[in-house]
């Protein structure tokens, strides 16, 4: 009988915590925790990520072969002594939080055997921590289409460490260079965002989508900040940050990052006062986004052609936080010498679980690599779960064959309706992929307005995104590129931007997303349902929440519908609407 090899991955104690699962090399399910605490970025101990992966795989606790941790509290360790002793002034909350992150990271057997009530050890020798940028790095890399890539690792920090290049090749990743902390790409975005009153962990998209608004004038004055250095790697001036010896992220009790402020009076003479939460946004804080962005593209195209200098590779595979910059990923075939850029459906913290268990799948297990095209791995509900739930809520609904399903739908679409979509497997990733969207017609002038108005709720700068035909990429943007995650902004072509203008975002681009039949079957067959009745092969698609995570559940989608004005619910092939008596 083969000898089942059963992955874990895990990411614990840290800014999205998740889990994911591969059984001979085959990825089974992953999932983000929040998706069940129902608090964005929660930052604990994913039980329910680990119970719901092993459910899915059909495993015991107790078959696992490696469980794969995305964190080495060794890594660089005399480096974080060389810190320390650099700074002796460095605050007691700040080494305490760290010591304790430790600690908790370094008991996971514990925690494991106690929830599962089995032996600690039964996990002895099968526990894995995999270097936090490393985990990223192999997350894109054994996912990716490619035998040989350039790789790119850039977030905020991870063991000690900010910025990671790499080559991989076949099952093998070589490190090439790297940014310590606190010199961090990540860390100098997360500054110029809460400068500009976004003070929550996550909120750099924010700045993001308000930088096509203005424009990049201050450029030039963010030079005094940030430094591309000769080797293609970069330096931040120190000076104008808070010091980096009394914490950057807190997790307390309700597993919540908090980001400490990260700017300092310098910072704040060179550009101005900090926005206030109910200050209106200026053209200043517009023009400050663009130039922010500007920089963020700078320094990483800087990364890029050095790291192809030093590879001679056409690909490049790319993760960590920075990497969910949509808008600089966009332009690296524009503005480097690669040719194809993959990057994961998980590209931020959440993708280190995945990450980790790949990087343990190559190197322990030396098992054949599989180009992970699909981000559907999370949960999944049939139609008769769907019903007895809605029954014994009370709740009116109809069941209906696809191509009625579909027909309703784009109907309901066409006169401007909204509509909650739950279709398969939940994503893994912060992007809505037709899996848990809301969709809408991309052809309304005033689509943005009705969707901020009934459901989302949102700054009127943030832009939604196109879900596109595979096959009519090259008619509407002027790259033809595989964008299968939704990782990244392409300009649309002139002559089709009064056709979409509820996914055209004012600098004239779109965050799309190609959808491709193989993959999301049905979300295909939906937009190609409205394609035969409009001439459009496009819908506009956000994510199913308002201001909580991505809805999960059948419970959790009727909650959203009901206190949103949106018109219609599809959850798999029942149809709920405010028709219905």
């Amino acid at each position: 009988m083969e000898k089942k090899i059963v992955i874990l991955g895990i990411n614990a104690y840290h800014a999205d915590a998740s889990a994911a699962i591969f059984v001979n090399g085959i990825m089974i399910a992953a999932i983000e925790e929040e998706r069940f605490t129902r608090v964005k970025h929660w930052s604990g101990f994913p039980l329910k990520a680990i119970e719901f992966c092993l459910k899915e795989a059909n495993v015991s606790i107790e078959q696992v072969s490696y469980i794969a941790i995305g964190r080495d509290p060794k890594a660089k360790f005399f480096k974080k002594i060389l810190f320390l002793a650099a700074h002796p002034f460095v605050s007691f909350s700040a080494i305490k939080e760290r010591f304790s992150n430790r600690k908790k990271v370094s008991s996971i057997d514990f925690v494991l055997a106690s929830h599962f009530g089995v032996s600690q050890h039964l996990f002895n020798g099968k526990i894995k921590n995999i270097e936090h940028h490393l985990s990223h790095i192999s997350s894109a890399f054994f996912a990716s289409p490619f035998d040989e890539s350039a790789c790119l690792s850039v977030d905020g920090s991870g063991d000690f460490t900010t910025t990671m290049t790499a080559i991989g090749k076949g099952n093998d990743i070589k490190v090439l260079d790297s940014v310590d902390f606190p010199h961090s790409l990540g860390l100098f975005y997360t500054a110029f965002t809460q400068l500009l009153g976004f003070p929550h962990y996550g909120d750099e998209y924010k700045v993001m989508g308000m930088a096509p608004y203005g424009n990049p004038k201050y450029v030039d004055k963010i030079f005094e900040v940030i430094e591309h250095t000769k080797d293609g790697l970069f330096k931040i001036n120190q000076s104008y940050f808070r010091s980096a010896t009394s914490g950057i992220i807190n997790y307390g009790d309700d597993n919540i990052p908090v980001v400490a402020s990260m700017y300092n009076e310098k910072m704040i003479e060179l550009f101005g006062q900090p926005r206030q939460k109910d200050e209106a946004l200026t053209q200043y804080h517009k023009d400050m986004a663009a130039s922010v962005q500007r920089m963020t593209e700078l320094t990483i195209f800087h990364l890029l052609n050095h790291l192809h200098k030093k590879t001679g590779s056409e690909n490049v595979c790319i993760a960590g936080g920075v990497a969910q910059n949509s808008v600089a990923n966009g332009k690296i075939t524009r503005n480097t010498p690669f040719k194809n850029v993959y990057i994961p459906s998980a590209g931020h913290d959440a993708g280190i679980s995945m990450g980790a268990a790949l990087y343990v799948q190559h190197q322990q297990e030396n098992l054949n690599r599989h180009h992970i095209k699909s981000a559907y791995t999370g949960s999944k509900f049939s139609n008769a779960e769907i019903e007895n739930w809605l029954t014994s809520k009370g709740i009116q609904y109809e069941l209906l064959a696809d191509e009625k399903l579909y027909d309703i739908v784009t109907d309901c679409l066409i006169n401007g309706g909204v509509v909650g979509w739950m279709q398969g497997r939940a994503e893994f990733g912060p992007r809505a992929l037709g899996g848990r969207s809301i969709i809408a017609d991309p052809r309304r002038n005033d689509a943005k307005e009705i969707l901020n108005a009934k459901i989302k709720r949102r700054e009127s700068f943030r832009p939604f995104a196109p879900s596109i035909l595979k096959e009519y990429v090259g008619e509407y943007f002027e790259l033809d590129e595989p964008v299968p995650f939704m990782e990244k902004v392409f300009p649309i072509r002139l002559e089709k931007r009064a056709l979409i203008p509820a996914v055209t975002h004012v600098d004239g681009t779109g965050r799309l997303q190609s959808v491709e039949k193989e993959i999301s079957p049905r979300y295909y067959a939906l937009i190609e349902a409205f394609r035969k009745k409009t001439g459009i092969p496009i819908l506009l698609n956000t994510s199913f929440n308002e201001n909580e995570p991505i809805v999960n559940s059948p419970e959790e989608a009727w909650n959203c519908y009901s206190r949103t004005q949106m018109d219609m619910l599809v959850l798999e092939n029942v149809l709920i609407s405010r028709n219905l008596k």
